[in-house]
């Protein structure tokens, strides 16, 4: 089946799917979102099986705000995570994916990571790659 372009298949499991969302989705109420009121969680699961959380942190000089999706992934990296699995993204607020800086940031981790989100009312898996196909990556700058 597609949902807006993408292969939707089952790349991790249910249960972990709902597990990662589930984390995200309590990491919202941590949400530093004074200007939007857009609160998203990132759940980040690393090969040592350990779930990070992250938030998103607004900011009065908007370009130093940070999504939830870089913030989980620097906790991932700051605790010595070696290498990423998946990552869930969440918002109360309804359906969301992750924006174009976030796509980037994921796919530096690898281009097989599961990603994780709602759309149209339904859990979507894709790769990291399905979302940013011509992605820019370490090999072109060799």
């Amino acid at each position: 089946m597609r949902l807006g372009g993408i292969l939707k298949i089952k790349l991790i499991e249910d249960t972990l799917a709902q597990q990662l969302l589930a984390s995200a989705s309590a990491a919202t109420s941590l949400s530093h979102v004074p200007y939007s009121n857009f609160p998203v969680g990132a759940a980040v699961l690393g090969k040592s099986g350990r779930i990070y959380q992250g938030i998103n942190i607004e900011n009065a000089s908007y370009p130093a705000g940070i999504c939830a999706e870089r913030v989980a992934l620097g906790c991932a990296c700051s605790n010595g995570e070696d290498g990423i699995v998946a990552i869930a993204i969440f918002s109360p607020k309804g359906d969301i994916s992750p924006c174009g800086i976030c796509r980037q940031f994921i796919l530096e981790f690898g281009e097989s990571i599961v990603v994780v989100f709602h759309w149209n009312g339904k859990v979507v898996q894709c790769r990291a790659r399905e979302l940013l196909p011509y992605a820019f990556t370490k090999e072109h700058l060799k």
